[in-house]
């Protein structure tokens, strides 16, 4: 005659057997914050953009020139239908784009008023950086990207400088884009 167990004690029965045969939970991790941003290419450095700052990412569209405007402004092209002013970033920074034709992409910012497509030398895409490895803005920069620098992050033998959009776009010299 077999016994019968209540369902109650079945049920605490199973329960046993599936904890003792149960893996344990992981060891307890220390959770570290991090800072998100968009890496890219310029005049040999890296750096990276405040995610917030940057509203969309592109290859090189099809442009038209720009007569009358300085030289490191490329020209105009239509993105879904608006005009999207082209900015040659490392031009600007008194430069020359190093990267071919197929690496360069175009970092668009949007602020207000400003609409404005950055073409830098190539994309790292989204960089996830431990804020352990934040630190102040370097001393050692070269002068024409200091005003736009608002720290880094060193990790090992990589430094990403963080660059500050919204600096660039309310730097004077960059807003005055008419050759004079």
């Amino acid at each position: 005659m077999q016994s019968e167990q209540s369902p109650y004690l079945a049920l605490v029965d199973i329960a046993n057997r599936a904890k003792a045969q149960a893996a344990g939970l992981p060891g307890r991790q220390e959770v570290k914050p991090y800072w998100s941003g968009i890496g890219f290419s310029l005049l040999g450095h890296r750096f990276v953009a405040p995610m917030d700052e940057v509203v969309e990412l592109l290859e090189v569209p099809q442009h038209t020139f720009i007569p009358g405007a300085q030289p490191w402004v490329r020209g105009v092209a239509n993105v879904r239908g608006r005009l999207l002013p082209l900015f040659d970033l490392a031009m600007f920074f008194g430069g020359h784009l190093s990267s071919n034709r197929q690496q360069r992409r175009v970092l668009v910012v949007e602020h207000g008023k400003i609409y404005a497509g950055l073409i830098v030398d190539e994309l790292h895409g989204m960089q996830h950086l431990a804020l352990e490895y934040a630190r102040r803005a370097p001393g050692d920069l070269l002068e024409p990207f200091a005003p736009m620098i608002s720290g880094q992050f060193v990790r090992q033998q990589d430094r990403w400088l963080v660059f500050d959009m919204l600096a660039l776009i309310n730097d004077y010299q960059f807003m005055d884009a008419a050759a004079h």
